[in-house]
């Protein structure tokens, strides 16, 4: 090493700030534990200098340029070190960030998650990003120092674990209390409202550390397409049967449309009404086969003759608006839509 680079170096070491490269992050931990006095310490405006010694903060400096003399800065005599003459004092500098940090990206599999409608456990990712603001910078370097994390990679990659933590636990809660239909929660309906639970549920998590976090941004929750294709079909059963009155039923209806759709491929140009016609009559035959059952289950064995079967009480109108929400929720088709509301209009 030449002469000009020992006087560089020795130049360095008269002045600390955090370095050009370390400027984004949120926690820099300056490289140097030898601090020589009068040495010349410069803060940002948007962050503080903290000193540390045997894992306490023994003193803090804010925005500005300072030069460390005990005679300015009193703390600094507990850092002194005797043999030095009282020219030299030992301790760690952490630059710590109190601004908010945002687009802190993270992500990965929440696990497999039940679906309240189907029942069914499929498998599920989130990804997206939060910001955070630090707004107890003691808290936070003392709890990175006990936990050996004190560079900004290691304290990043241990919150972004804690945020996906609390989402995995979190959504998965929420599907059973609230017993949010897992399509609903990937299509973004319930983004608010678990943005909101995540960052309450982080609080406990992050209070200790003397952090905050802010928003969530552009996450989302996620499942494989060959899923999403299953819930669709799932849902869609389901939905048919409630209408049907019940599983029985609606495989009865089923039974007849599958007949109905038989006679349109042969149909020609008709086969629209003929598929509307069937969808209609077997909803109709399984009604009819339902109100026949619970009829016959109420007669008396001794009785020669079953009580007449009760009509569907549903107005057409009423019948009008299920298949509508039906179709909102994007279990009908446009097709099978329009054809059911042709037969029900004919009712009015």
């Amino acid at each position: 090493m030449g002469i000009f680079d020992s006087i560089k170096g020795e130049a360095k070491r008269n002045f600390i700030a955090r370095a050009d490269e370390a400027k984004g992050q949120i926690v820099y931990k300056y490289p140097e534990k030898n601090v020589r006095m009068l040495t010349q310490v410069t803060v940002a405006a948007d962050e503080v200098a903290l000193f540390v010694k045997d894992g306490k903060v023994e003193g803090k400096l804010g925005p500005g340029r300072h030069s460390l003399d005990t005679n300015n800065i009193p703390f600094l005599s507990r850092l002194l070190e005797g043999f030095t003459g009282g020219n030299m004092f030992i301790a760690e500098i952490f630059f710590v960030s109190v601004r908010e940090h945002t687009g802190l990206k993270f992500g990965g599999p929440i696990g497999d998650v039940r679906d309240p409608e189907t029942g069914l456990g499929i498998g599920t990712m989130v990804y997206g990003d939060f910001s955070i603001r630090v707004t107890e910078p003691e808290k936070l370097v003392v709890g990175l120092v006990g936990m050996g994390r004190s560079s900004n990679e290691e304290f990043v990659g241990w919150f972004k674990n804690q945020v996906l933590k609390v989402m995995r636990d979190r959504i998965a809660e929420l599907l059973v209390k609230k017993k949010w239909p897992l399509l609903d929660v990937t299509s973004g309906a319930y983004t608010e409202e678990i943005e909101t639970e995540v960052i309450a549920g982080l609080k406990p998590h992050v209070d200790d550390y003397g952090l905050t976090v802010v928003r969530m941004g552009n996450f989302h929750v996620s499942i494989k397409d060959e899923d999403e294709a299953t819930l669709k079909k799932l849902s869609k059963d389901v939905a048919y049967s409630r209408l049907a009155g019940g599983f029985q039923q609606y495989a009865q209806g089923q039974a007849m449309l599958g007949a109905s759709e038989g006679m349109a491929k042969g149909g020609g140009g008709s086969d629209g009404a003929l598929q509307g016609m069937g969808m209609g009559m077997g909803f109709g035959m399984a009604q009819m086969f339902s109100n026949s059952q619970q009829a016959q289950q109420r007669v008396p064995a001794a009785e020669p003759t079953p009580a007449a079967p009760p009509a569907d009480t549903r107005s057409p109108a009423q019948r009008l608006k299920e298949i509508k929400e039906l179709k909102d929720a994007g279990v009908l088709t446009d097709e099978e839509y329009n054809a059911k509301r042709a037969e029900l209009m004919k009712l009015l």
